[in-house]
């Protein structure tokens, strides 16, 4: 049996383990109201919102439910994934499976597989069918590119957090440890990033005072490229109408998710490949 053979069945396995479990009998629920449910309201052409905000067609709404996907999707993957490894290393289970005849570095791929893919496929689904929601609210078929970029962006989000949540949970001795590790990474990246860059900014003698000042808007989005959610939200917004759309530079934007798909994703193949049960 091929590695790549090897991988994909075992994290179907655990994807269809994980799937039935009852935190995805909680989270399912939450991602129906986040995800379909943001989509329906920001697509109603009677819904007001607040500020100066304005829906300019479908592209706009899906950067606007980016919003609620943070907060349910990327939490969704902290809940499934936070003891992925640290259970079976208190119960003796990784031991056993680290002793069968299988490389250390397919087993390693197959837990991050199977916790991205447990809340993946489903976010995936409720996407396509908030496509639908646009059309059905807005009499318009949403783009093409625009759609699959929505969608692979969020599956790209998706897959930094379950690297970063597995790479927690491999460091844990405990649940509890588990747990804190991956909730803090998620409140920080959530909640305070935009802390850490005024602070950051005030320090480097960028008035943070005025939300709209371009000085200080070039400087977060050059500080997003250091966050996950802001990555995934710099890459929406590259799909806005040009005067929305992000000052970065496009090979910025493309170095930065390179950087966040595959460094997190090796030092947990590294963790990993050291761990001892």
């Amino acid at each position: 049996m091929s590695s790549l053979t090897t991988v994909i069945r075992l994290s179907l396995y655990e994807v269809r383990i994980r799937i039935r479990s009852q935190r995805m009998a909680i989270l399912g629920p939450l991602l129906i109201l986040f995800i379909p449910g943001s989509v329906w309201g920001f697509a109603d052409p009677n819904t007001t919102l607040p500020g100066q905000i304005t829906v300019d067609g479908a592209s706009t709404v899906m950067f606007l439910s980016s919003l609620f996907v943070l907060l349910s999707a990327t939490l969704g993957v902290v809940l499934v994934g936070f003891d992925a490894i640290s259970r079976p290393r208190m119960t003796g289970e990784l031991a056993i499976d680290l002793a069968q005849p299988i490389d250390r570095r397919d087993l390693a791929m197959a837990h991050l597989f199977g916790v991205w893919g447990t809340v993946a496929i489903p976010v995936a689904t409720l996407q396509l069918l908030s496509l639908g929601l646009i059309y059905r609210q807005m009499d318009i078929v949403p783009d093409p590119l625009d759609s699959g970029i929505w969608i692979m962006s969020t599956a790209l989000l998706l897959f930094w957090y379950a690297s970063l949540q597995l790479t927690a949970s491999s460091m844990a001795h405990d649940l509890g440890s588990s747990v804190t590790f991956g909730v803090a990474t998620w409140l920080f990246f959530t909640l305070l990033w935009l802390l850490v860059t005024v602070v950051i900014a005030t320090l480097l003698g960028v008035d943070a005072t005025d939300a709209s000042n371009l000085e200080f808007v070039r400087f977060q989005e050059r500080a997003d490229l250091f966050s996950p959610n802001g990555v995934y939200q710099l890459i929406l917004q590259s799909r806005l109408p040009e005067v929305a759309q992000p000052t970065v530079h496009p090979v910025h934007l493309i170095l930065s998710t390179m950087g966040w798909t595959f460094l997190p994703t090796a030092f947990y193949l590294r963790r990993f490949r050291k761990l001892k049960p």
